[in-house]
């Protein structure tokens, strides 16, 4: 009987691991799957439909340009990927804890929200060139546009979180006799982690969009640049090949943001 006890844990620790490798096959299974249907369809349209190279080129010419300048590409890939990381993660340090000092200081819901919501009406390719005429044609405009286009849903939805919490639960940690830092460690930031990777997952989708749109303005290297570049030259291997590297680049940073939520969330998961 206690052979059999003993047993049980191993078979559900490997019952949960062979569950687990299922859902992330089946997470990049379905997608590869249905670009590698779209780019066979488009191969195949593209003559079919006796549209010009030099209007939209098949996958195969795209696909070939990016290994021949796969060098180049990749050095500009990494340029803007460096960009759409500190600008993300700038938002995020920034944007998480002033949620939470917002939430907590009422009266400054009430004075710094309303400003915050007016700057981020203010279109950001408006400013974008501004940034440029400030601080020159570095990384910082880049990384500082990025930064504002992250922030936003990133503070909306720990704003949310944050405030999300039963008060109940709140009173309870209190009467257990739990301090400031405890209630804020074990009850609020968990209670919150829903919420903060919705606006994290939508912020990470915006970060490239604030890269490329700071590298169109004024850049010397970036995938943005190389496609300003391309356009120059009616280049459009050369475009659709940044394309597909800035695709690839947003894909994995996705995935990067999902697998943090699911390291931070293991509740989730078995949930």
């Amino acid at each position: 009987m206690s052979n059999d006890s003993a047993a049980l844990p191993a078979v559900a620790t490997k019952a949960d691991a062979s569950g687990n490798a299922r859902a992330w096959f089946s997470a990049i299974a379905w997608p590869l799957a249905s670009f590698a249907v779209l780019l066979l369809a488009w191969q195949w349209l593209v003559p079919m439909a006796g549209i010009p190279e030099y209007i939209l080129p098949v996958p195969s010419a795209f696909f070939e340009r990016l290994w021949i300048d796969r060098a180049l590409i990749a050095q500009h890939t990494l340029v803007t990927a460096n960009e759409i990381v500190l600008g993300f993660l700038m938002a995020a340090v920034v944007s998480i804890p002033l949620g939470y000092v917002i939430v907590s200081v009422k009266i400054l819901e009430k004075a710094i929200y309303p400003v915050i919501v007016f700057f981020q009406l203010v279109p950001k390719i408006a400013i974008a060139p501004l940034f440029v005429v400030w601080f020159g044609f570095g990384l910082f405009p880049k990384v500082l546009l990025t930064f504002l286009l992250c922030f936003f849903p990133t503070l909306v939805a720990s704003m949310t979180g944050f405030r999300a919490l039963d008060e109940r639960v709140l009173y309870l940690t209190r009467s257990m006799g739990a301090s400031g830092w405890q209630t804020f460690r074990y009850v609020r930031v968990p209670a919150a982690l829903t919420y903060i990777f919705s606006g994290l997952k939508v912020s990470a989708v915006f970060a490239a969009t604030g890269a490329i749109v700071g590298e169109f303005v004024g850049a010397n290297a970036g995938l943005g640049y190389l496609l300003l570049r391309g356009t120059s030259f009616l280049d459009m291997p050369l475009i659709f090949a940044c394309l597909v590297a800035l695709s690839v680049v947003g894909i994995v940073f996705s995935y990067l943001v999902d697998g943090l939520e699911v390291l931070l969330m293991p509740w989730q998961r078995k949930g």
